[in-house]
């Protein structure tokens, strides 16, 4: 830069808002704040999470775009922004969709320009479709789906209900200028079959720190057993003994307090205890509390599944006086019981069933379902 030239490399670094001095240095050195290279154990976390997430994400776009759709994959690998540019085409539609709670953090997804029209286009039902503020607009609503069906699995996964993201914003740019972590992130690249019959491309990216956080709060979950196990040092529960007497004392039942039970184990090591082979624990099995649907009435279930419902969504609820109602002319304002930004409410045949987000859609409102009323909160409804 002796000439006072900007470099290519360093004019797309501007653009990007990455900090073009470390454009010369040694890839091998990660910037100060660049989180570290994820592991391959986080890879598979990641890799086996986001795999259980391909079924509900083509079921989701079916039914958004009416036409078949099918994910594959994905391909989950550690990567650098200079290493997800490579595999870029040079103009690409970036949807930010971070974690804000839960697991904050960056996340997006990127589609090359084809594969965003026909996105785009299955959703509006319209051909040689542009990608301006409209298709960016449905774009945005895909991922919106997409992110949902995740945040739900991970809550599930992990316990964890504070998770969302915020709202997604799609734009059309050079991929130089797509905003993308700084250090090494997760790279999840999918295959993606439409009604057009080609396959698709799209990448997701984890920032550093959601990966590595959702990775941590999955592995803590899936690893209780061994939590358990260190509880109890030098003790493998899976191969306890049995504890039965030679005598024919009954054995101790496990489900007792193991500290009770330690004199006895004492007694019996010095006495010689006799290996009656692994224990065999299995976990209680309670009945469900909810009504269950017998075969006959599963079958006779479809015999009214033609049926027309009223289905509604309210807004919000108020009462008035008589005086107060005549009064009302045009400009009247009516104060609800709904906080602006609260859920809808959704009724069938006047029952609350679920909540939701109201939505645009072609420039009519919808309504996204965020909650399923539980059958107990339906039953109070109706008491």
């Amino acid at each position: 830069m002796s000439d006072g030239a900007l470099s290519q490399d360093e004019i797309d670094a501007l653009l990007a808002g990455v900090d073009s001095s470390a454009l010369g240095s040694s890839p091998s050195a990660p910037a100060a704040t660049a989180a570290p290279a994820g592991s391959e154990d986080e890879r598979k976390i990641i890799q086996a999470f986001l795999s259980g997430t391909v079924d509900a994400q083509s079921s989701n776009l079916s039914m958004m775009t009416g036409k078949d759709a099918s994910f594959r994959g994905p391909n989950v690998v550690p990567m650098t922004r200079d290493d997800l540019l490579q595999q870029l085409p040079d103009m690409v539609t970036a949807v930010k969709a971070d974690f804000n709670s839960g697991f904050p953090g960056e996340h997006s997804f990127l589609f090359s320009e084809d594969t965003a029209k026909a996105i785009a286009s299955l959703m509006n039902k319209e051909e040689n479709i542009q990608l301006d503020e409209m298709a960016m607009s449905v774009l945005g609503e895909v991922v919106s789906q997409l992110v949902g069906s995740q945040i739900t699995t991970l809550t599930e996964k992990t316990g964890n209900k504070s998770i969302s993201s915020v709202s997604p914003e799609a734009a059309n740019v050079p991929k130089a200028v797509a905003a993308l972590p700084g250090g090494t992130f997760m790279c999840a690249t999918y295959q993606l079959i439409l009604d057009d019959g080609k396959t698709h491309q799209l990448w997701e990216v984890l920032g550093p720190s959601v990966s590595s956080d959702i990775a941590r709060a999955l592995d803590s979950k899936s690893g209780g057993s061994a939590a358990a196990q260190s509880s109890f040092p030098g003790m493998d529960m899976g191969a306890m003994p049995n504890l039965g007497m030679g005598g024919g004392m009954p054995a101790p039942a496990m489900g007792g307090d193991l500290s009770a039970m330690g004199g006895g184990m004492a007694m019996q090591g010095t006495g010689g205890m006799m290996p009656m082979g692994a224990a065999n624990v299995q976990s209680v099995q309670f009945p469900n509390l909810m009504p269950q649907a017998t075969p006959q009435e599963q079958g006779n279930i479809g015999l009214i599944m033609d049926v027309y419902m009223e289905m509604t969504v309210e807004l919000g609820r108020t009462r008035k006086l008589i005086k107060e109602i005549l009064g009302m002319g045009e400009g009247t304002i009516i104060e609800l019981d709904k906080l602006a930004g609260e859920p809808v409410d959704i009724l069938v045949n006047h029952k609350l069933i679920a909540k939701g987000e109201v939505v645009v859609i072609d420039e009519n409102f919808g309504v996204r379902v965020t909650e399923i009323v539980s059958p107990m909160e339906r039953m109070g409804e109706s008491i």
